[in-house]
């Protein structure tokens, strides 16, 4: 089923009288970015492992896992805790997932080096910051809120084919879960990897829905396969 296709391929695809091809979806999705490509971008950073500036572009992540997640400025109340969040799981995300990571904001790579030297909550900060000052990066990605010059909170997760596979934008009051943003990494790289499904909530551990193999049997009949005490379970 449409919903069922596999994140890799945009092109190739058989058509049939109940189903558009996955071109013919992403050309509908005005505004989202799920199974396009990744935007191509380059621009200034601040490696907070280093302490130096440096340049990043769509190219250093060809190929990999990444996430790309825009805040909207440097200095202020709520982007310094997803960040610091972000940080602190490091080793989960980039460790064990081997998912590179990118913050974004529209705040020069100046700011974002003060930032990260004053705020007590970035200290041991282990991450880079891409700097927008162009708004060039967050107006590709559909983020850049044009009237105040700063972008939402953003946070695209791109396979390694270069398909953003999972887009979640949020208004600036509200932080994001970084936990479970783990949890969606992790099912989107089984589904990459082995062309199964994963039902709501699922975890490492947890049942998936082949229907890469069980699709005409399972069609209409996803509860034979998993119960939604199995779904709800912790």
């Amino acid at each position: 089923m449409a919903c069922d296709q596999p994140t890799q391929a945009q092109e190739g695809q058989t058509q049939t009288t109940k189903e558009v091809t996955m071109e013919e979806n992403v050309q509908s999705q005005a505004g989202v970015l799920v199974l396009k490509n990744m935007p191509e971008f380059k621009a200034e950073a601040f490696n907070a492992e280093t302490g130096h500036y440096t340049e990043v572009s769509s190219e250093d992540y060809k190929g990999k896992w990444t996430v790309v997640c825009f805040y909207p400025a440097d200095f202020t109340f709520v982007c310094p805790t997803e960040i610091a969040a972000m940080n602190a799981h490091l080793d989960i995300i980039k460790g064990e997932l081997g998912c590179e990571v990118l913050a974004v904001s529209t705040d020069t790579k100046f700011s974002h080096k003060r930032f990260v030297e004053t705020e007590p909550l970035l200290k041991g900060l282990k991450m880079t910051i891409a700097a927008d000052p162009t708004h060039d990066m967050s107006r590709k990605f559909g983020v850049l809120i044009e009237d105040a010059g700063i972008a939402l909170r953003g946070r695209f997760l791109i396979n390694p084919d270069g398909v953003i596979v999972a887009e979640e934008v949020q208004a600036p009051p509200v932080g994001r879960n970084v936990k479970e943003f783990i949890r969606q990494i992790q099912a989107h790289q089984h589904a990459y990897k082995t062309g199964e499904v994963c039902p709501a909530g699922w975890r490492p551990g947890k049942k998936t829905l082949p229907v890469n193999t069980d699709v005409e049997p399972m069609t209409g009949r996803v509860g034979d396969y998993i119960t939604l005490e199995e779904i709800l379970a912790d």
